[in-house]
């Protein structure tokens, strides 16, 4: 297409409808389906005015940019339609376009309900382009789109508009973080914590996050264990005229490797599967004769999903759907219709490993009637049967007291039983993980002279201190009981943790002594026979096994097999004679499955570097590799 000048050009690419949409799919991770899709927009090809900033740029010059974006629009929602495709519509508009008398009118409404799409499924995306001065006149916008149904999404966080002030104002229910901050995450500390503060944000508002630009695996990864909801980016699936509903292999793949997670509190994990009722479908070209006929059938029928093949596409809702054929004459009316004419066509679909967790948050980030709807679930996108609210909160709720049953009433972290569960959870998985035990020395003495309060001050602060140190996305922390704490690794630098959890409890209990405290790393007080005799500060022993897939059978073996470990442990500080003991970190380098109680051939023994006084120790200096950098984790 020649050009001649930009006002001529536009005009032409409207007049003759010229523009053509692609969409980029949005995954969301709790479902592992897409969540919709974004319309990008595509001048004529071969034409300077191919690539969308060209275009826009040139349609600014001309005073043709509202124009050209309703015509966008227009060609984005009919595309859109033509093609069938699911989940949601995000939809770009700039600002200063929000306001047009188009918006407006209601045309785009007319339009929406020609084209048989539901207001609810169109996300209005904020573009970052242009700067907002009409704040009062952009709420009154927004107020009159979410009164129709319609979504928010803030663009671009990050860059542009898109600023903290923005956010607490629009309130919106979709927030894109700017692929500045997502591209390299997983090597860059500082993107990290800008990402995770972002994601705290979200959860106190009420916003799903979206990560844009992710075209790495490593950086998917790492997106998906902060917790952030949606991911969009090459990685995920390239803009595409006629895009693929199913996942990408590579993503699936990417969506498998994922390390054990862990449970609130250390139960057991409970997903959508252990919700799931198989709920025979009704295909797409049904009509809501035969769907009235299955509810009239089962009155305990409550929803039905429609699905196209094995593709969920909706949900009827029992009460919507007596409600309008009660009205006169509707049966007759639509009776013979397809039912896709009352579903909801943008239900709330999770993926069978979605936790019960996951899928609470998903229901209060969700519009409120799916709390009354529930939930398609899914394998692999496939349908799979639906879920309930009712039967997630019980679940919930039955988690909750299980966990309060066994945590302990002084730390609230998870007790032996939760302990137990969890590495048989991990020994069923085949996964590799690394068990540590953490037992005080000297505690008793200590707990004596000051008290029992005074004890229980230093097994809360040890309790913190763990869980400050360890990963707690991967990382399991529970309390045996008294000054005992067991952790479950999946941290590769898990022996650097725990040195840094040594180093942390002997930094800490310097003052806990208070003025009775002795510079030679302990205290004065009296002995069973009530003599004044020194006594070493509390120090900390901790003994490590690393545990194979085959190693052992079941947690007996493995409590069996790390309590020998800490056992060393504690007999480290013998090695040291005429120094005040200090915390020492032994592990266990055999196969697990070959330890017995007897002195362990071909461990490692390594006392702390540093004496309580701060003094280097004279023997077995920590070895050099056991250092680690504050991880990303952190």
């Amino acid at each position: 297409m020649p050009l001649r000048n930009a006002a001529e050009d536009v005009g032409r690419v409207i007049r003759e409808g010229l523009l053509h949409p692609v969409f980029q799919p949005i995954l969301d991770f709790r479902a592992q389906a897409y969540l919709g899709f974004e319309a990008l927009i595509r001048g004529p090809a071969s034409s300077p005015l191919h690539r969308p900033d060209q275009l826009f740029a040139a349609a600014r010059s001309a005073g043709l940019a509202s124009a050209l974006e309703h015509a966008c629009r227009e060609a984005s929602l009919r595309a859109f339609a033509r093609l069938g495709l699911p989940g949601r519509l995000f939809l770009n508009v700039t600002p200063g376009c929000l306001l047009d008398e188009r918006l407006m009118n209601g045309e785009t409404c007319r339009l929406l309900n020609d084209l048989g799409i539901a207001a609810n499924r169109v996300v209005i995306e904020l573009t970052e382009n242009q700067q907002i001065t009409d704040l009062p006149g952009i709420h009154e916008g927004l107020l009159h789109f979410r009164g129709r149904g319609f979504q928010i999404a803030i663009d671009d966080l990050g860059e542009g508009f898109a600023n903290l002030r923005m956010w607490s104002e629009v309130r919106p229910e979709f927030v894109k973080i700017d692929k500045h901050f997502i591209h390299g995450i997983a090597d860059d500390r500082m993107k990290y914590h800008f990402v995770r503060a972002m994601q705290d944000l979200a959860e106190i508002c009420h916003a799903s996050i979206v990560a844009e630009g992710i075209e790495r695996c490593e950086d998917f990864a790492f997106v998906r264990d902060l917790g952030i909801a949606c991911a969009q980016g090459y990685f995920v699936a390239r803009p595409a005229s006629s895009p693929d509903r199913q996942l990408l292999p590579t993503v699936v793949q990417a969506l498998a490797q994922k390390q054990l997670a862990l449970s609130p509190a250390g139960a057991r994990m409970a997903t959508a599967i252990n919700l799931l009722r198989p709920v025979p479908p009704a295909p797409f070209d049904a009509s809501n004769e035969s769907v009235m006929a299955r509810f009239e059938a089962d009155p305990e029928l409550d929803v039905l999903p429609v699905v196209r093949g094995d593709l969920p596409v909706g949900l009827i809702n029992r009460h919507i759907l007596f409600e309008r054929f009660a009205r006169p004459f509707q049966r007759e009316l639509f009776g013979r219709a397809s039912c896709t004419q009352f579903m909801d066509q943008a239900p709330l679909v999770v993926d069978q490993q979605a936790t019960a967790q996951e899928l609470a948050i998903m229901l209060a980030l969700a519009p409120k009637h799916h709390l009354f709807d529930g939930f398609i679930i899914t394998g692999g996108g496939k349908y799979l049967g639906v879920g309930s609210s009712h039967d997630l909160m019980a679940m919930i709720t039955e988690m909750q007291i299980s966990a309060a049953r066994y945590a302990n009433p002084l730390t609230q972290l998870p007790g032996n039983v939760p302990i137990n569960e969890h590495i048989d959870r991990m020994l069923a998985a085949g996964k590799s993980f690394v068990v540590a035990y953490l037992d005080v020395d000297n505690f008793k003495p200590y707990n004596d002279t000051y008290g029992y309060r005074r004890g229980d001050d230093v097994i809360q602060l040890l309790g913190r201190l763990i869980c400050q140190s360890v990963n707690q996305g991967i990382d399991f922390v529970g309390h045996i009981g008294g000054d005992d704490f067991f952790v479950v690794f999946q941290s590769a630098d898990w022996e650097a943790r725990c040195w840094e959890i040594v180093d942390r409890f002997g930094e800490a209990m310097q003052p806990m002594v208070g003025a009775s405290g002795h510079g030679g790393g302990g205290y004065m007080a009296e002995n069973r026979k009530g003599e004044l005799v020194f006594q070493a500060l509390p120090t900390l022993s901790v003994g490590a096994v690393r545990v194979h897939p085959g190693d052992c059978d079941s947690h007996r073996e493995v409590a069996a097999a790390v309590s020998v470990a800490k056992k060393e442990a504690k007999k480290g500080d013998k090695n040291l004679p005429g120094r005040p003991p200090g915390g020492c970190v032994f592990v266990e380098r055999r196969r697990s499955g070959q330890v017995d109680d007897s002195r362990l051939a071909g461990s490692v023994l390594k006392p702390c570097l540093e004496s309580a006084a701060g003094q280097p120790k004279e023997a077995c200096r920590r070895p050099a590799s056991t250092s680690r950098k504050v991880s990303a984790e952190e």
